[in-house]
């Protein structure tokens, strides 16, 4: 049985003194890798690999998050902002090759198939709703449930390596526990105008707004004050935090038609611990600003 400890090794990969000066990482997926790596590690054909296979895809997850940081805004911009620009271009093309190595190293190259397919449909995904947002032609719903299956996308394809009703449960619970991730990440980006824009609140209030307040939306710019006087009015943390709690029980609910008991303690600790930390952010997230 392998402990788990894809942040302290995946972290000799990731932390370097130019990239810390000059620009932050997104975090790791935790939630998602914990039960990657539980699933894998929880039957005897993938053991051997789970580590492997769990620390690649985290470095590939934090290339393809790393890529999302890159502001796309052709404003001029200050020499630290463009070296933060191009670190992100360059950490997240270095993240993404690392996972080449290291499969390839230990022989496992139809896996280096798999992850590269993986990435083209989550690319492909991304640039499919990117598109619609330019063109304001996306919902809230739509938004929530694209990004959550881009989100999930890089993990589905373990399910073909799966065994039984971990195999048959595995798309389900991903996107489920890909929902909370969501959920509380939709949360986080009310905090400021640069992060609320094209959020899922960005698009729900553009979809049920007044034409004033949809107006100021689509603008340069907004005053965090006005933000979050639109925040409290449309609930949009209520509606998050219902969203949360209801996957949440649904992947808890998933975990348990699971038909090892080792795998379900395992899974639901996972899960709890998930919903535990996520709680801890919510009435920060509440406060009136």
């Amino acid at each position: 049985m392998n402990r788990y400890r894809i942040p302290e090794i995946a972290e000799k990969y990731m932390k370097y003194d130019m990239i810390q000066s000059f620009t932050e990482l997104p975090p790791l997926s935790e939630p998602r890798l914990r039960i990657l790596h539980a699933a894998l590690n929880g039957q005897l054909t993938t053991a051997k690999h789970s580590e492997l296979f769990t620390l690649v895809t985290s470095l590939v997850q934090v290339g393809l998050d790393t890529h999302d940081l890159i502001d796309t805004d052709g404003q001029r911009r200050s020499e630290r902002e463009m070296r933060s620009r191009q670190l992100n271009v360059l950490a997240g093309d270095y993240f993404s090759s690392r996972f080449y190595q290291l499969l390839a190293q230990a022989g496992q190259i139809e896996m280096i198939a798999r992850i590269s397919g993986a990435v083209s449909e989550v690319n492909r995904l991304k640039v499919t709703l990117y598109t619609k947002m330019r063109s304001l032609k996306v919902t809230a719903e739509d938004y929530y449930s694209q990004a959550v299956r881009i989100k999930s996308g890089l993990f589905h394809h373990f399910a073909d390596l799966l065994e039984g009703s971990v195999s048959r449960l595995w798309p389900e619970l991903l996107n489920k526990l890909s929902s909370c991730e969501v959920a509380l990440d939709e949360m986080r980006r009310t905090e400021s105008w640069e992060r609320f824009r094209s959020s899922w609140g960005y698009w729900y209030i553009i979809q049920v707004g007044t034409d004033e307040e949809r107006y100021k939306l689509t603008s340069a710019s907004m005053e965090n004050r006005y933000l979050q006087g639109l925040v409290e009015k449309y609930g949009i943390h209520s509606q998050l935090l219902q969203l949360l709690k209801q996957s949440g029980q649904e992947v808890k609910t998933i975990v348990n038609r699971m038909e090892s008991e080792r795998l379900v303690d395992e899974m639901s600790r996972i899960v709890d611990h998930m919903l535990n930390t996520l709680g801890d952010h919510v009435p920060a997230l509440n406060e009136t600003r």
